[in-house]
């Protein structure tokens, strides 16, 4: 059951949109490195779409109506949209559901040391990383420093190009013998991902006095103390923009495509939907899934829930029942990327059942690893419904799994939201490199991404 290349398809009506949409999805990637920075640029989007913060009808008691467009946040990292359908909430929803968090590096909150007039941030990473791959490439600082005054200060240090770089060191080869003979997984040591930040020591200054000229300029950019790290949120990530890959430009090379070329996609799906629809849709945006889904941003928090709970008040006539209803009559694409079949690395995939970059939306019936373990399973059922509807609407799609089944495995949102008793597929981009400071995916999957979840919400 070989699928066709989706390439092979395209008029120049069809290229010409998959450009457009390429060119703001790398808009996208490059202005968005976190969560926050993603929900800054949906909201805006939402906004001119004409949606409305949820608080506003929560003030003015306004009543749901079929057509009317909603958001909410949590916290700057996590966001909920809605359109409103003409069937009650308690019907169910149609729901695109993606992660807009992505491995990175996060500043500790005591970070600033110096040593051999070096200065360094302490960094602490996060989720699933190779940290090999994270030394001696350029590096960008983003995130807030928020004061006790109440102010917050955003940061954003080495993606212009009079930006100064940062990155973390690496032995050279000639010295490298017994580095050579470690395994990857120790060859660069968690604690010895510090960042360099500075060399040059401040007059006067006979103790760390590197340091203290790191923070004087922070000072004097940010008015911040160093003891403004420890309510700062600041992540290392890779600098520099997305970029089109390839001499026929048909791939894009970014960081955080895992799992924002979905999230992305989503959103452009969520915002085409002008038509009235049957059923209310909705496009989940959150925060945590590299680390297991959790906090207050994450998607086993109760955030999800309270604002269907609100939504489904604003109908009128709230009850728990309803809610419940809602929740398990509602049908969801847990939009996340899948591993990319890699010729380089044949040993790791079961081919028949790899996905391919280029052949269009990957729908994977399981998650998991080992047996399933960990796994959201999709029910033949709603499997034959999606393929229908996928192929009344001309999207190109396959169906995979994530590598040999011994090899290992990963997991999604997928499975919170399954225990709702709503029926639940993951359904994404396949991605080389993922988990990588840079991540490529396939322009053609990009675009029938878009097609696949724009369908599924009018459908």
């Amino acid at each position: 059951m070989e699928r066709k290349n989706a390439w092979k398809s395209y008029d120049e009506n069809n290229k010409k949109e998959l450009e457009i949409l390429c060119k703001e999805y790398r808009e996208f990637l490059s202005a968005g490195k976190t969560e926050r920075e993603c929900v800054k640029q949906i909201i805006a989007q939402a906004e001119s779409a004409g949606y409305r913060n949820l608080d506003v009808y929560l003030k003015s008691g306004e009543k749901l109506k079929c057509g009317d467009k909603i958001y909410s946040v949590c916290m700057n990292k996590t966001v909920a949209m809605f359109q409103i359908g003409k069937e009650p909430l308690d019907s169910g929803m149609n729901i695109l559901g993606a992660h807009i968090d992505s491995p990175r590096m996060d500043i500790k909150q005591n970070p600033l040391y110096e040593d051999s007039d070096l200065a360094y941030l302490d960094t602490h990473y996060y989720g699933g990383i190779k940290k090999y791959q994270w030394v001696t490439i350029p590096l960008a600082i983003h995130g807030v420093i928020a004061k006790k005054d109440g102010s917050v200060v955003e940061v954003n240090i080495g993606e212009n190009d009079n930006d100064p770089v940062f990155c973390v060191s690496d032995l050279l080869i000639h010295l490298a013998a017994n580095q050579m003979e470690k395994k990857a997984s120790k060859v660069i040591d968690g604690e010895n991902l510090d960042v360099l930040v500075g060399s040059i020591p401040l007059n006067d200054e006979e103790k760390e006095a590197v340091s203290k000229g790191v923070l004087a300029i922070l000072k004097e950019k940010y008015g911040m103390e160093e003891e403004d790290f420890m309510s700062s949120e600041l992540e290392v990530v890779p600098a520099g923009k997305a970029r089109e890959l390839g001499f026929d430009r048909s791939m894009i090379m970014s960081y955080g495509q895992d799992d924002r070329v979905c999230a992305y996609t989503s959103l452009a799906a969520m915002l085409g939907t002008d038509a009235e629809l049957e059923k209310t849709a909705c496009c989940l945006l959150v925060d945590k899934e590299e680390i297991g889904s959790v906090g207050a941003t994450g998607m086993q928090s109760k955030f999800f829930e309270n604002v269907v709970a609100e939504l489904i008040s604003l109908e009128g006539d709230y009850n728990d029942l309803k809610l419940r209803r809602c929740l398990a009559n509602s049908k969801m694409l847990s939009s996340d990327v899948n591993a990319g079949y890699d010729p380089l690395f044949a040993d790791a995939f079961e081919k028949k059942n790899a996905s391919f970059c280029g052949r269009g939306v990957v729908f994977s019936k399981f998650t998991g690893s080992r047996g399933k373990s960990g796994s959201n399973d999709a029910n033949a059922e709603y499997i034959a419904k999606l393929r229908k509807i996928m192929d009344d609407n001309n999207v190109h799609y396959q169906m995979a799994e994530l590598g040999k089944v011994d090899v290992g495995g990963g997991g999604t949102i997928a499975y919170i939201m399954s225990l709702y008793g709503m029926e639940v597929i993951d359904c994404g981009v396949a991605i080389l490199n993922m988990h990588a400071p840079w991540e490529v995916a396939s322009k053609a999957d990009v675009y029938e991404a878009k097609k696949c979840y724009e369908a599924f919400l009018k459908n």
